[in-house]
């Protein structure tokens, strides 16, 4: 039980310091109270999750984690809940080892999708929750992304995760954003008003903008989207994390937020710009 504690505690930290691009102990637990409060109405000071990380991962020492916030840092990596953290997570005799998701499911429709990453990968949330199925999963990646991860047809990797020749994308040491996603580099310059950063291939394969917000609906979109609201203008995006562009840490969109500026709303926003 501690060692599942203790390398939950870490896995978080280590996501949220991927998110933030940079941070030490103190600014990342600020951002997680932060995140937490804005994205599960969950509140618990940032000197919590200080201790946190102190007594359990620098200390290598037990420490006490309510069962409620148990449940938010294993929902935030990806888990329904820390007994689901807890019976899924197989440390064996090293708790840095490299875990592989495979995307079971969608192997039987779309061809086999097998990501491999160090120290973990995360299914986003819109996919997860509420049992998303593989229709309507196939529907919200093929209307953000355009077909990205479907099947060329021919038995090859999935397009658009890989690139000619068989070399994985992901295999590129940098990438950046262009318009609604991100494109793989192997130079850490492109241009003056680009912006490379290193590869995240997280961030490389699920994070999308949606382009097209007047189809969004509270049945497909309220709490399985985030969103950002600068000068009064709404993105809406396919997953969690910070805005490619302003650098500002991106909302779940409620229910309400979907209402007021998705579906027929966003039709007018669309036309007038």
């Amino acid at each position: 039980m501690y060692e599942k504690k203790r390398f939950l505690v870490k896995t978080v930290f280590e996501t949220a310091k991927n998110e933030l691009h940079r941070g030490n102990k103190s600014s990342i637990s600020s951002y997680l109270s932060s995140l937490f409060e804005d994205r599960y109405d969950f509140r618990k000071d940032e000197r919590s999750y200080n201790r946190y990380y102190t007594k359990l991962v620098e200390e290598n020492t037990d420490y006490n984690i309510d069962d409620l916030t148990l449940y938010y840092l294993s929902k935030y990596i990806g888990y329904d809940n820390f007994e689901d953290f807890r019976d899924r997570v197989d440390l064996g005799s090293d708790d840095s080892k490299t875990f592989s998701l495979s995307f079971k499911e969608i192997s039987e429709k779309l061809q086999q999708i097998i990501i491999t990453v160090s120290p973990t990968v995360l299914l986003p949330d819109f996919i997860k929750k509420n049992g998303l199925g593989i229709v309507e999963m196939a529907f919200v990646l093929l209307l953000v992304t355009g077909g990205v991860v479907f099947s060329n047809g021919k038995g090859g990797p999935p397009l658009g995760i890989f690139s000619g020749g068989g070399t994985p994308a992901i295999d590129k040491p940098y990438m950046y954003w262009d318009k609604d996603r991100y494109i793989a580099s192997d130079s850490g310059y492109i241009n003056p008003q680009t912006k490379v950063v290193p590869m995240d291939p997280n961030r490389f394969v699920y994070q999308k903008k949606i382009t097209r917000p007047d189809t969004l609906t509270i049945e497909n979109g309220d709490h399985k989207v985030w969103y950002d609201k600068t000068n009064n203008h709404v993105e809406f995006f396919t997953n969690y994390g910070m805005h490619p562009e302003n650098g500002k840490a991106l909302k779940i969109a409620t229910g309400h937020i979907i209402e007021t500026y998705g579906g027929e709303n966003a039709v007018l926003e669309l036309a007038d710009n």
